[in-house]
């Protein structure tokens, strides 16, 4: 490194704790005549076996290297006599300083003229050293004497050396002190000057080992201060207020101090190129070179505070204050043998802070997690990256990692450090993208974001994409948080993967949390929806996205925290709360899951790093042509890691039951939404998203394995082949299964509801819409949906869209809903509707619960239709054959489909054993009196378990109240037949008697 330039008509920077001698006076000149006066003859005798010494160190080397050490020693000698002479004499300090400066050329001329001979470095190093030459004996002497004259001989000449040892000597002076508590100077003299001699060639020897790190250091750098060693306070800047600390005696806990003739000190301050990077904030190893470091001469502390005015290191009884660098920079050298236990004092203005040392700690993700990460195959990566709250080495603190390959550099910003991430670099780990940095006594409820350093120099201030906790939008920042959550659903737990989602009882009530009663918070929600919930018979709920998300209008679906329940509604504790207390009313939560796209805003996931990173690079992939949104890039392993690991975090942290995946079409096809020429086939000339299928496979397959009893539900919306089917079986396509466990049926769900907005009349016209479904029923485990995206943006409320007048409307809903809860695969049903709401659903004020108050005329009309849907998920889950073979076609058998003009549909749903319940649908507006329909011959008679039209439901209460008997009379292929009253606009539900 270049050294530091000298301040014009003043010194270099002294050795820390040192105290800078000022000009001095007549009086103080004549004193120091006094003590460091020398005889010229004194000095010749001593300069003789300086030179015996260089001999004997250059023995063994070259006949040129002894040349050049004798002549360099010979020149070193005559320079320290004159710098000596001069004092003696009563001279000016201007030519003590010229003297040394026409020494240290000479040096440094002879040693660039040598680079290669080892005696001639011995020689150089010896001489910046000052311990065997005569002069360096009489600058001992001085040095013990307190004498500011000898002080300047023995430590300004080595200080401004460059590419040598510059401050050497003055360590040696400063430990000696410590180590023998500064005894008076001429009962000591002697012996330092014999101890000095006696040591000198082995101390030169191993000089040239250490150059390369002395040469380092720039010039004028302060090794440490110790205010016991210098009684009076070394020269600072005036706004340091922390005075410097006394060096220990002996052992001061783990500080161990080294002898001082051991090693050569070097400078302990940041270099110029580690300085620039830690000020742009891109370095990709701080702790390399800040923290505490073993180096010739003992352990450099180095700390990097902006703003601070001084800092300390305290380690026992150990205080030393750090020289102040400049620019935030503190360092300094001390002379311990191993790096102690040690903590900082900071002194601000107007306070002071003593903490732990940042960069003291080994990293605190292992080779594994750094591995797994690079595989994509870190199953619980949020417990490797984001903020988390630990104890570190038995500190606590908080350690944040994040993954950004391309960044020059991250640093953390937070309300811990009135976000200003100066000073908190953090460090690169190997190759694998991932920065981390523990930060201690920074724990739960602080704000944070990266601040991400880009290729181009450029910076960006990022929310985590791991934060667990996030700020209540329209706030960005992530938050620290860690759970203290004590679940009580472990009887739901124990008992939810006694029988598989296909097979069992699954209607769901589809939620969106922040509308369903706004203004409640997840605790407050936990006190009023379970029970409604159960109180209605739904057997689970679905929560629209409950990840957050910038933008209340998107519903959820438009997600920036992946890992983080929207804090609209509380922490993640209160959820918690509300999944838990929904388990102990016996009710299962799904959860819709949005792994298709993210938004653009740029303080989330969109070109993280400043180059494409959890979006695809090829910006026709990564642009979503219908939301303005950007896909992920699925074939990244990293980012697939991501999603896989996000899917299973909502069902082990949140004890989800399932995930509803969105926009799973988007996802498969290349060309979705996309004219051609805006799309690249795959691989094989496709249009598959091949990415996107095995991603989808790994997901499910994951999520099954580490979590059971759970369900994954698929929003696809196309033919594809196998949504359903396991992973490992290959269907006629040629791909494996996605490996869902349910599918919605968006073909049944269009086609149903177009047939019932015809008026009657036309219906028989439209008969194929509600029978069609049952060609492909069973080539995949569906669900039944009437969700959000049914009765919103102008497609009108369920009950809207069924024509006639109010009377018909209410009717032909009681109608369907019967139909629907009758036909093979699982039923959902949205907010709103279960009540026959007429408005369409808004996420800014919910459902019209108005509708239900007794004081409102049509209260009844509104009641009834929730009273129904009440009873038909009673019978529901009460009769096996409307649900036990959902997925088998031995559990639907059709009476009559093809009544067209009678608008009429009936058939039967079986049980493994048989048992049969009868479903019969009139969706003309007249009641059909007598009407046959053929039944099995081995039921001895029917009664009705439901029927849409009752007078509680609000109907014109057509009924069969009676058993209905077989006739033997073969009707519609079967030996029996039974004559019915059928309800006008409704469904009935009959069974054995």
């Amino acid at each position: 490194m270049t050294p530091r330039p000298e301040s014009s008509g003043s010194r270099p920077k002294g050795t820390a704790g040192e105290k800078i001698p000022e000009q001095p006076t007549a009086a103080q000149q004549k004193s120091a005549a006094k003590k460091t006066a020398v005889p010229k003859q004194a000095a010749a005798k001593k300069a003789a076996p300086a030179k015996a010494t260089a001999k004997k160190a250059a023995a063994g080397k070259t006949t040129v290297g002894k040349t050049v050490a004798k002549k360099a020693a010979t020149k070193k000698a005559a320079a320290k006599n004159t710098a000596v002479e001069q004092p003696a004499a009563g001279t000016a300090t201007a030519k003590k300083a010229a003297a040394k400066k026409t020494a240290v050329k000479k040096s440094a001329a002879k040693k660039a003229t040598t680079v290669k001979a080892t005696a001639a470095k011995t020689t150089a190093v010896k001489a910046a050293a000052a311990k065997s030459t005569a002069a360096d004996t009489v600058a001992g002497k001085a040095a013990t004497a307190k004498s500011p004259a000898a002080k300047t001989t023995a430590k300004k000449a080595p200080a401004k050396k460059a590419g040598t040892t510059e401050r050497a000597a003055a360590t040696t002076t400063a430990a000696e002190a410590v180590a023998k508590k500064a005894t008076p100077a001429k009962a000591t003299a002697k012996k330092t000057a014999a101890k000095k001699t006696a040591t000198a060639t082995s101390t030169v020897a191993k000089s040239p080992a250490k150059k390369t790190t002395a040469g380092k250091a720039p010039a004028g750098e302060a090794v440490a201060k110790k205010s016991a060693v210098k009684k009076a306070p070394a020269r600072k800047a005036p706004a340091r207020k922390v005075p410097a600390g006394r060096a220990p005696t002996g052992d001061a806990g783990a500080a161990q101090v080294v002898p001082p003739e051991t090693e050569v000190a070097v400078s302990p301050a940041v270099d110029a190129v580690d300085r620039e990077r830690l000020l742009a904030g891109t370095h990709h190893a701080p702790h390399s070179v800040l923290g505490a470091h073993p180096v010739p001469g003992g352990i450099a502390f180095r700390a990097f505070r902006p703003y601070a005015l001084s800092v300390t290191v305290v380690s026992g009884e150990l205080r030393a204050e750090l020289h102040d660098d400049g620019e935030g920079f503190f360092s300094g050298l001390l002379p311990l043998r191993e790096v102690p236990a040690y903590r900082l004092v900071v002194e601000y203005e107007g306070t002071v802070l003593e903490t732990e040392d940042a960069y003291r700690f080994l990293p605190t993700l292992g080779d594994l997690d750094l591995h797994l990460i690079g595989e994509g195959r870190h199953e619980e990566l949020w417990t490797a990256l984001g903020a988390h709250p630990m104890t570190h080495e038995g500190v606590t603190g908080t350690r944040f990692a994040v993954w950004a390959p391309n960044a020059r550099g991250v640093r953390v910003t937070g309300t811990f450090n009135f976000w200003d991430g100066t000073g908190h670099i953090m460090r690169s780990l190997g190759s694998s993208g991932v920065w981390e940095l523990f930060l201690p006594d920074v724990g739960e409820g602080e704000l944070y974001k990266f601040e991400i350093t880009r290729p181009d120099g450029s910076k960006t201030l990022r929310a985590d994409p791991l934060a667990r906790r996030t700020e209540v939008p329209p706030a960005t920042s992530s938050v620290i948080t860690s759970s203290e959550y004590e679940w009580g659903d472990a009887e739901w737990l124990a008992r939810r993967a006694e029988a598989p989602a296909h097979e069992a009882p699954f209607s769901v009530y589809e939620i969106h949390l922040p509308s369903w009663r706004p203004g409640l918070t997840y605790r407050q929600l936990a006190e009023q929806l379970p029970g409604y919930v159960k109180n209605l018979g739904f057997t689970h709920v679905e929560l629209m996205p409950v990840a957050e998300h910038p933008f209340g209008g998107s519903w959820g679906y438009q997600v920036t925290g992946f890992y983080a329940p929207t804090a609209r509604l509380g922490t993640p504790d209160d959820f918690r709360y509300l999944v838990d207390k929904l388990h102990q009313a016996g009710i299962g939560v799904l959860m819709d899951w949005v792994p298709a796209h993210f938004p653009r805003d740029d303080w989330a996931l969109a070109e993280f790093d400043g180059r494409p990173l959890y979006e695809h690079e090829d910006p026709l992939r990564a642009a979503h042509p219908d939301w303005g949104t950007l896909e992920f890039d699925f074939g990244r392993n990293e980012v697939r890691n991501f999603l896989v690991a996000n899917a299973a975090y909502w069902c082990e942290e949140f004890h989800i039951d399932g995930l509803r995946v969105d926009a799973v079409a988007s996802m498969l096809y290349l060309d979705y939404s996309r004219e051609p020429g805006q799309w690249t086939p795959n691989e094989h000339g496709g249009r598959e998203n091949l990415d996107a299928v095995a991603f989808l496979q790994e997901m499910n397959a994951t999520v099954y394995r580490r979590v059971p009893g759970v369900v994954t539900i698929a929003e696809e919306s196309t033919a594809w082949d196998g949504v359903t089917r396991a992973t490992h079986h290959k269907g006629p396509s040629g791909f494996g299964g996605l490996g869902f466990g349910l599918k919605w049926n968006m073909g049944w769900m269009h086609d149903s509801l177009q047939y019932m907005s015809h008026e009657p009349v036309h219906r028989k016209y439209h008969h194929g819409e509600m029978t069609f479904s049952m060609v492909y029923a069973y080539s995949e485990n569906y669900v039944l949906p009437i969700s959000h995206d049914e009765v919103v943006h102008g497609k009108r409320s369920l009950v809207s869209k069924m024509p006639g007048d109010w009377w018909q409307q209410r009717a032909g809903v009681r109608s369907y809903l019967g139909f629907m809860w009758a036909h093979p695969g699982k039923q959902l049903l949205f907010m709103g509707q279960e009540f026959a709401q007429g408005a369409e659903w808004s996420e800014a004020h919910g459902p019209d619960w108005w509708l239900l108050d007794p004081g409102y005329g049509a209260e009844p009309d509104h009641r009834g239709v929730r009273d129904l849907v009440r009873d038909l998920n009673t019978v529901y889950r009460a009769t096996p054959a409307l649900w036990r073979l959902d997925t088998d076609p031995a559990g639907f058998e059709w009476i009559v489909g093809d009544a067209a003009d009678d608008n009429v549909l009936a058939f039967l749903r079986l049980d493994p054993e048989g048992v049969p319940v009868l479903a019969v649908s009139n969706f003309a507006p007249v009641t059909r009196q007598d009407y046959r329909l053929g039944v099995p011959d081995d039921v001895p008679a029917w009664h009705e378990a439901l029927n849409t039209d009752a007078a509680r439901y609000g109907g014109s209460d057509v009924t069969n109240p009676d058993p209905v008997k077989p006739e033997p009379q073969s009707w519609h292929g079967r030996p029996a037949s039974i004559r019915l009253t059928l309800p006008p606009l409704a469904t009935v539900w009959l069974r054995p008697a």
